[in-house]
């Protein structure tokens, strides 16, 4: 049976969910080996971390020009030149060592180091499905497209363990191994382009829009949303000290786990976060989408802090498990108040600009992430930060809410 939130979405609205599906599923896989396979192939962890940084700064260069222009260029479009930039940043990885090359492909392309949303995709297609659906419902269908994209990257994770290891058993060194998953995600970044050449007119912005906005794509609601931006950028800052593929090191270097055992603790935890988000839109209805942000967010960060106080591998899983059942129930209702904020016409640039914002606040961490990482005795220091930052950022964006409500408050 289909849930009731989806009921209403049109084929446009399933296609996103499936292209959401792909790349998620693509962004999970990287994500376990892209750091293994970064300093198999000789760089430092110093370096790997620059590269990131370098990478998730490009991607915000790359989703502000192309958000705040979607919706006059055409959101299809925008949506293929950002499948065709991950297929390129892709195969470059797959195909070099060249540092210069990597650093170029990392910057201009479309890499998700972290297993999370980088690029165009996510802005775009948020405002797409804000047109599909009554505004009573964007929250309960925000939840369903956040659960499609944490199972993809659980899948993801876990798939990308199993090749691994397979090809490895196989007689593949783990190098060539991890290899494989670079050139399945430039795949997928060609698979992707196909599928959004499918969207039909109907997911194009409104054809009678207000005044168009004049700065960064936005006009009434810049204020509103500039001040959000900044907040996010501080949560996202945080969560740049433990992206996916350095808490992926940092159990390989604390506990010796292979690529295989990675893939399924990752399966698991982004699976938990998934299902959160279905938990998110029923809290939203009783206590408000900001309270719900808060109030679930706060505590998952508390279990971050706990997860490199562990004293062995098995409690360190699980406190990660719990974190991550907990951590994305904040994301539906955040994509939802976001959206009720600001008019059609602008959406694409209201969630491009603070899509952009937590992308520059994850790109500044890794490179000192990197270099906390290459001190041994400083390994778990990333984890303390990332807490701290997130901590502060729930405080904060709970203080700002009075002044920033929701017009469906």
């Amino acid at each position: 049976m289909i849930p009731a939130a989806l009921e209403s979405l049109t084929p446009d609205g399933w296609l996103l969910f499936l292209t959401r599906l792909a790349r998620l599923f693509s962004y999970g896989a990287l994500a376990v080996v892209l750091v293994l396979y970064l300093t198999g192939a000789g760089m430092s962890a110093s370096e790997t971390g620059t590269l990131l940084t370098l990478t998730l700064l490009g991607d915000t260069v790359v989703s502000l020009w192309l958000t705040t222009q979607a919706d006059r260029a055409g959101r299809r479009r925008t949506l293929i030149a950002g499948a065709l930039l991950m297929a390129g940043a892709g195969l470059t990885f797959a195909t070099t060592r060249n540092i210069f090359a990597l650093f170029v492909a990392g910057t201009v392309g479309v890499i998700s180091p972290s297993g999370n949303e980088v690029g165009p995709f996510l802005s775009i297609e948020q405002a797409a499905l804000s047109q599909v659906v009554p505004g009573t419902l964007r929250t309960h269908v925000f939840a369903w497209y956040t659960l499609t994209g944490a199972f993809a990257t659980a899948l993801g994770s876990l798939f990308a363990g199993v090749l691994v290891e397979t090809l490895q058993k196989a007689g593949a060194t783990p190098l060539a191994s991890e290899r494989a998953v670079l050139f399945l995600y430039a795949f997928l970044g060609l698979a992707l382009a196909g599928l959004f050449c499918r969207l039909s007119p109907a997911a194009e912005v409104p054809p009678e829009p207000a005044a168009r906005p004049v700065r960064l794509g936005l006009g009434q609601s810049r204020g509103p949303v500039l001040k959000l931006s900044g907040l996010f950028a501080l949560d996202a800052f945080g969560g740049g000290f433990v992206v996916q593929s350095f808490a992926a090191y940092w159990f390989h270097l604390r506990f010796g786990v292979n690529a295989a055992t990675l893939g399924g603790v990752f399966f698991g935890a982004n699976l938990f976060a998934g299902i959160s988000a279905l938990l998110a839109s029923r809290l939203a209805s009783r206590l408000g989408l900001v309270r719900t942000m808060v109030f679930t967010h706060l505590p998952s960060n508390i279990l971050l802090i706990l997860v490199p106080l562990m004293p062995n591998l098995p409690l360190a899983i699980a406190m990660l498990l719990l974190r991550f059942s907990i951590s994305q129930m904040d994301v539906p209702t955040r994509q939802s108040y976001t959206m009720a904020m600001v008019r059609p016409e602008e959406r694409s640039a209201a969630a491009g600009v603070t899509g952009v914002a937590r992308t520059l606040g994850a790109a500044i961490s890794p490179t000192f992430a990197g270099r906390l990482f290459a001190q041994p005795s400083l390994i778990s220091l990333p984890f303390y930060i990332a807490g701290t930052c997130k901590i502060v950022y729930d405080l904060l964006l709970y203080r700002a809410a009075s002044k920033l409500p929701s017009p469906e408050q």
